[in-house]
């Protein structure tokens, strides 16, 4: 049943080629079975699995038997987090899409395809699937930013496209090297990762290997230096886009930083881990600084991002059950809190008011405009700050408990970090959406006003937040998709890191763990 998760995603890309573009109502409503059928398919597939199996086999077929490439799909309590976060990232992303007009047949056929992509990474376990996936998931995220963006879309999705190909292809020197090795050594060339994870690669090898795969992959999970595609792409993509990018496709740096990385290489892990972890924590501080001085609403959260990111890296680099644990909580966490500010962010009050300048937002009232999106933003802040009840406060917690073991300065530093968060957060609450003076704003926009623009506007509503569209049924069923998602998980977090545990008891991934159970 798993496989049909990224069966389903192409063929709904397939289905939307035979409905007319102008039948927007029909594209839209395959759009959205086809992404719940998806998510019936990983819920099915993650509470029906046996946490004491192991890595189980979905699918296995020679695809290039001369090469040693395979079809081989698998999956284990890591893979089903990641799956599930995807198939509720994806209906979500479609409800909050339910206004796109402009040319609704090819943005949903992008969307899908990207989808199908994330999907195919999280549960391919040979090496050259996994690629092929993962450079699927970029060529659609291009063109949703490109076509259907705001701000600088082109430049953001270049830039996006141009960090995630060079990531590419740092990690694609690291396989092939790791292919030839290890076919050298065991005279059988395969990119099966099961297979690969057996061998014993060069000492020395191992040193540089293991930098330019992580890194490869990191880049796409936001790693200070090289995090500066993230804000503006944010920025630059349409709400479901945006939702997708911090909500699922950033996790496919981390995950396969962890999948690939860090279980091909230990010996450079064990070298490197003391740096990245460093350049964790520098992200951690840096862009919940960045964020608390930034005008723009969108790039508060785009910020906010990098900063929340820099705990699932730091988790990594803990190798302790709970450090990891957490850090793939933090991803499904991340995930569902950004995917919801987003939402409030570019749907709820863009789209509506037609700017995200703090200065802009700040005298319109929306508290009283639009109180939907002002009380699902709140609830969304207190679980971006680590609020306990929210699901980022257990995952931030097993990080900082995990880093204290591993890396105890480096966790006072965190805290710092956490404390800035909770000041951005606020900040970005309050100039949003509790700080107007609808009065004292009519009288400056009258001051400024020409004779002409005030005969002009003289019978519209002195209230100019009063015409503002209502938040709509799909609006509102998204936004309780995701609160339910991060409280539930906030307040009985079992229900994934008895998953996510077992994925770490495999013997693919047991070896990373140096701590021990806790």
């Amino acid at each position: 049943m798993l496989a049909w998760t990224v069966y389903l995603s192409f063929l709904g890309v397939l289905a939307l080629m035979f409905v007319p573009g102008a039948n927007v109502r029909g594209v839209r409503t395959i759009a959205l079975l086809t992404a719940l059928a998806g998510l019936v398919c990983a819920v099915a597939a993650a509470f029906g699995y046996d946490t004491k199996a192991g890595i189980q086999t979905v699918a296995k077929q020679p695809w290039i038997p001369a090469l040693g490439i395979s079809y081989f799909l698998a999956a284990d309590g890591i893979s089903l987090t990641l799956v599930l976060l995807t198939g509720i990232a994806a209906v979500v992303g479609i409800l909050f899409s339910w206004n796109i007009e402009h040319r609704a047949k090819e943005f949903f056929a992008f969307y899908l395809a990207l989808i199908g992509g994330v999907y195919g990474v999280f549960i391919s376990f040979d090496l050259f699937l996994l690629f092929v996936f993962y450079e699927l998931a970029i060529i659609p995220k291009y063109f949703l930013i490109a076509i259907w963006g705001s701000t600088n879309r082109e430049y953001g999705a270049m830039k996006l496209v141009l960090y995630s190909f060079v990531g590419s292809a740092l990690v694609l020197i690291g396989l092939i090297a790791a292919y030839v090795i290890a076919g050298l050594q065991t005279g059988t060339y395969t990119f099966d990762l099961l297979a690969l994870a057996k061998v014993q690669f060069p000492e020395q090898f191992q040193y540089w290997a293991f930098p330019l795969v992580f890194v490869g992959f990191a880049v796409l999970a936001g790693l200070w230096p090289f995090h500066t595609w993230a804000p503006t792409g944010h920025v630059a993509a349409p709400t479901a886009a945006s939702m997708l990018l911090a909500g699922v496709v950033m996790k496919l740096g981390a995950y396969g930083a962890l999948r690939v990385a860090m279980t091909l290489f230990p010996l450079g892990l064990a070298a490197w881990r003391g740096e990245i972890a460093v350049l964790a924590v520098i992200g951690i501080v840096y862009g919940a600084l960045v964020a608390l001085v930034q005008r723009d609403f969108k790039f508060v959260i785009g910020y906010s991002s990098v900063s929340h990111m820099g705990f699932v890296l730091l988790g990594l680099m803990t190798l302790t059950t709970i450090g990891l644990s957490g850090a793939v909580l933090q991803m499904f966490s991340h995930g569902i809190i950004a995917g919801l500010l987003f939402a409030v962010v570019g749907r709820m009050v863009y789209d509506r008011t037609h700017t995200r300048e703090l200065a802009d937002l700040e005298p319109m009232g929306l508290n009283r405009a639009i109180p939907f999106a002002a009380v699902t933003f709140v609830i969304a802040g207190l679980a971006s700050m680590g609020m306990p009840g929210f699901s980022g406060f257990i995952a931030e917690l097993q990080v900082l408990i995990g880093a204290w073991q591993a890396f105890p300065t480096l966790a006072v530093l965190c805290g710092l970090g956490i404390i800035i968060g909770v000041a951005y957060t606020l900040r970005a609450i309050q100039k949003s959406f509790f700080s107007g003076n609808i009065l004292e704003a009519s009288i400056q926009r009258f001051n400024d006003s020409t004779i002409q623009r005030f005969s002009e506007s003289a019978s519209r509503p002195s209230n100019p937040t009063s015409t503002l569209e209502t938040i709509s049924i799909p609006e509102r069923i998204g936004a309780a998709i995701l609160i339910a998602s991060t409280v539930i998980i906030g307040l009985y977090p079992t229900v994934l890191l008895n998953l996510i545990r077992s994925g770490f008891d495999s013997a693919l991934m047991a070896p990373l763990v140096k701590g021990g159970p806790l």
